[in-house]
């Protein structure tokens, strides 16, 4: 995939804006323009909460994304609300464990990945959206699993770095996720 516009959505406290900073993130290591805009509603945790994020190699007009090429959702509401604006051609990722919507379009890529009880099998509760960011991995090649490594060590801060093994491990799951 060459330009990457996604949605990435769900509730407060699932961890959605910092998925979208270690996929920017990422994208940075590799040299490529980013942008990451967050959005979240007053409740915070337990509220909404959805951002933009754009990696391309030509520079990025506007940060919102209106039409995404790809869209995780982590939640039912999130799901109904961004769904038609996926792009025929896109590419959607959906947290199966959570979201129980059946896809009515043809049009574009499924991936339905049961990532919060695959986090909590593995011993890897809160890491589902870690999960998702490796399947969105195996879907659109943003970045190599060096990249991501390299991604994840930069990015936990230093007193929780005892966890990036889970978090390398929570992406391998989703990367070899076949569901």
């Amino acid at each position: 995939m060459n330009d990457m516009n996604a949605v990435l959505a769900g509730f407060g406290g699932q961890g959605i804006l910092f998925m979208g900073k270690v996929i920017s993130y990422a994208g940075l290591i590799d040299g490529k323009e980013v942008s990451w805009l967050p959005s979240y509603g007053p409740e915070m945790r337990g509220g909404t909460a959805n951002c933009s994020v754009c990696i391309s190699a030509d520079p990025i007009c506007s940060p919102l994304v209106i039409t995404p090429n790809v869209f995780v959702a982590m939640n039912g509401p999130s799901f109904d609300k961004f769904i038609d604006a996926v792009v025929p051609g896109g590419i959607v990722i959906i947290d199966s464990t959570l979201v129980d919507r059946e896809v009515t379009r043809n049009d574009i890529t499924v991936c339905k990945v049961p990532a919060t009880e695959l986090a909590e099998k593995n011993g890897l509760k809160g890491l589902a959206n870690i999960i998702l960011i490796g399947k969105l991995m195996e879907q659109t090649g943003f970045c190599t699993m060096e990249t991501m490594q390299k991604t994840i060590e930069k990015i936990v801060p230093a007193k929780k770095q005892h966890l990036v093994p889970k978090n390398v491990e929570a992406i391998e799951i989703g990367m070899n996720y076949a569901g």
